[in-house]
């Protein structure tokens, strides 16, 4: 069975890098009645974006490409799991939670905040749940997820935010470390001037607490602490390695093979990495498969590579959700 689990319709910050993207990804789909590269090409371009713009992602033409980019791949399931910092309701957790003090990179990361925290959860949970039926009857299953951040202490505030809405499946996920969002290109310069061993060791620590709470369906790309390349010698990490697979085993959880950071960051590795990969096998840890896609056209990217490694470090089976509900499948399974 070919699934993504892991799935973005949008997020900010709203720069000319968004913009240029965005574009890229309606041209995928949609080609302009004019001549490329000229004034009426540009002038029927912008339309789209003035258009996407105003309906923002949670509309019907965005999420319609998603779904002829699955139907092109073959998918059976897609997983739409957008961050929970999109949600104004949920801000002061992160508020909360990051460093926002009043030094440089509080007030860079209070900034950012503000830039991607523009929506509304129940305005998402409405449409995804509005648009399912549309895909079940195109063959494909459109399940509704959350990414949750998931920070040191704060099972309690997250847990009735999680239990208020109807998941398919919910992600814990780790992007910050003592309040550092360590995946911000802007902020990458930090990792020159710090312990690696010792930052991998608090990063870990982070997700072992996620696995434990009991919160989530699975847990994403659980060494993405390598965005950018940063890591101590690997045969260091083995112990956190052990250490996270069985706990993954003791309570529950799956994780994913996730290709984003093959694709998108400086790292070009997806999480996990191969040796993780096996040792989360030899301690039988289910997984599924996620690209991460923040845009249409990057639905499904890599995961056919992703699903030869899967089965080159032994897994025959994957999982999918449904209602919160873990289901295995087979690998190689058309559907």
């Amino acid at each position: 069975m070919k699934v993504d689990y892991h799935v973005h319709l949008e997020e900010g910050p709203y720069s000319l890098r968004w913009w240029n993207r965005t574009a890229e990804a309606l041209l995928r789909f949609r080609q302009p009645a004019r001549d490329r590269h000229t004034r009426e090409w540009m002038e029927e371009l912008a339309s789209w974006m003035h258009e996407r713009i105003n309906r923002g992602a949670y509309s019907r033409e965005w999420l319609d490409l998603y779904r002829v980019r699955a139907k092109e791949l073959g998918l059976s399931h897609v997983g739409i799991v957008d961050h929970l910092y999109r949600f104004k309701e949920f801000k002061p957790y992160f508020e909360q939670h990051m460093h926002l003090e009043d030094d440089e990179l509080g007030r860079m990361q209070c900034i950012w905040l503000d830039q991607v925290c523009t929506d509304s959860i129940e305005e998402f949970v409405d449409f995804i749940l509005e648009q399912q039926p549309i895909w079940e009857a195109d063959g494909v299953s459109l399940k509704l997820g959350i990414e949750a951040d998931y920070f040191s202490g704060g099972k309690e505030e997250l847990a009735p935010m999680i239990d208020r809405y109807p998941w398919d499946h919910v992600i814990g996920s780790v992007h910050f470390v003592n309040g550092w969002g360590f995946d911000n290109p802007e902020t990458k310069e930090r990792f020159e001037d710090i312990d690696l061993l010792a930052l991998y060791q608090q990063q870990f620590q982070v997700v072992e607490e996620a696995i434990s709470s009991g919160l989530f369906n699975f847990v994403a790309h659980l060494d993405n602490l390598k965005v950018f390349g940063y890591r101590p010698a690997e045969h260091e990490l083995f112990p956190y390695y052990q250490r996270i697979a069985q706990l993954l085993k003791q309570h529950g959880v799956a994780t994913e093979i996730n290709t984003g950071l093959f694709y998108r960051y400086p790292v070009k590795e997806m999480c996990p990495s191969y040796s993780f990969l096996q040792i989360l096998r030899e301690h039988g840890v289910p997984i599924t498969t996620s690209s991460d896609s923040h845009f249409p056209d990057d639905l499904g990217s890599y995961l056919d590579e992703a699903r030869e490694i899967l089965l080159q470090a032994g897994y025959h089976e994957i999982v999918t959700f449904e209602k919160r509900k873990r289901i295995s499948v087979e690998l190689l399974d058309k559907k």
